[in-house]
């Protein structure tokens, strides 16, 4: 006997579950967040508290810092070096990002940048500088104390290899969820995951930073300083996302993705440093394994290691609160009767 036709809405009731609809309108959702976050951090860069230190004689440095200081949108933070090594170190230190160096003898200064730090903030302070010396009739010399490698085109390298990193990480932590099931099922399973996540962070860090050097000469510093960089960086960020899955079934990839992709990755400082971005990204950057990441990527490879405790301390905190979570979930865990 032949079954009675059924009517389009029911057919479409029948083929598109509730669970579908909701996974479908979250996709959308997200795709909408991508666009609105990568749009709103990066279409328009205004400098913002933007570090430059002065050295010049007590009678002319108060008017020189008055002078950025009163660049319109607190565009300067301006501060005072003693002498061109003071400012060169804080410029190394990633204390600073650029320095006006006065001449006293003539009418031309030196604006000392670290264009390693951020093609863009260097770009920002000279301009800046520039129209303030015109406005005094004196005029400004730019000299670069931490160059870019020449295979650093815009100093990117180290943002996209930590960009590289964090698809990795949770990659693979979501392909490890849908093949075994999203929760282990006991604390020891639980172990195996997290060891199986950790061999391959190791092993991610290993390449990561043999391509980014020795093959692509694309990046400076040491090779094991990059390697395990990048070794907990894809371990904070695969652990974190393995126990949104705990937490959340397949939902917690999506969850995953809103935060390393769809905030931490225009938020890192990679394209734009902070405080050439809005606030909301400028704010939140340095707290994502992204930022965290291109921070210590970047000072491993151009600065010495220099200021990079919070950063390491922000990744470690991403990798503890995964795996904790993670162990938690498997001992509540009851496996199916």
């Amino acid at each position: 006997m032949a079954e009675p036709p059924q009517g389009f809405l029911a057919e479409l009731k029948d083929a598109v579950t509730p669970r579908a609809a909701l996974m479908v309108i979250a996709v959308l959702l997200l795709q909408l967040g991508f666009i609105t976050s990568y749009v709103g951090a990066l279409h328009h860069p205004v400098p913002h508290e933007l570090s430059i230190a002065v050295v010049a004689p007590p009678q002319v440095s108060p008017k020189l810092v008055a002078g950025l200081e009163s660049v319109p949108d607190d565009a300067v933070k301006a501060v005072t070096a003693t002498d061109r090594d003071d400012a060169t170190a804080k410029l190394k230190d990633q204390k600073i990002y650029a320095a006006l160096l006065f001449d006293a003898a003539g009418t031309q200064d030196t604006l000392l940048v670290a264009e390693a730090r951020g093609a863009a903030a260097a770009t920002a302070a000279e301009a800046i500088v520039t129209g303030l010396e015109k406005s005094q009739g004196r005029s400004v010399v730019v000299e670069d104390v931490v160059p870019l490698a020449p295979g650093d085109a815009k100093g990117l390298s180290s943002f996209y290899l930590v960009v590289g990193w964090c698809v990795g990480g949770y990659l693979v932590a979501s392909i490890l969820g849908i093949s075994a099931g999203s929760r282990p099922a006991n604390r020891s399973r639980a172990v195996i995951r997290l060891g199986a996540l950790a061999l391959y962070s190791v092993a991610a860090g290993i390449g990561g930073a043999v391509i980014i050097g020795p093959v692509l000469n694309a990046l400076p510093g040491s090779s094991w300083g990059l390697t395990g960089i990048g070794s907990l960086v894809v371990f904070a960020v695969g652990a974190f996302t393995m126990a949104m899955q705990c937490l959340f079934d397949i939902i917690g990839i999506g969850i995953a993705v809103l935060l390393f992709v769809v905030l931490g990755n225009p938020s890192a400082g990679g394209v734009f440093p902070p405080p050439l971005m809005p606030p909301f990204w400028r704010a939140i950057g340095a707290w994502f394994p992204n930022g965290a990441g291109t921070d210590v990527t970047r000072s491993i490879a151009y600065f010495g290691g220099t200021n990079i405790g919070l950063p390491l301390l922000v990744l470690a905190a991403w990798a503890v609160a995964g795996i904790g979570i993670t162990m938690v979930a498997a001992s509540r865990h009851k496996p199916a009767q």
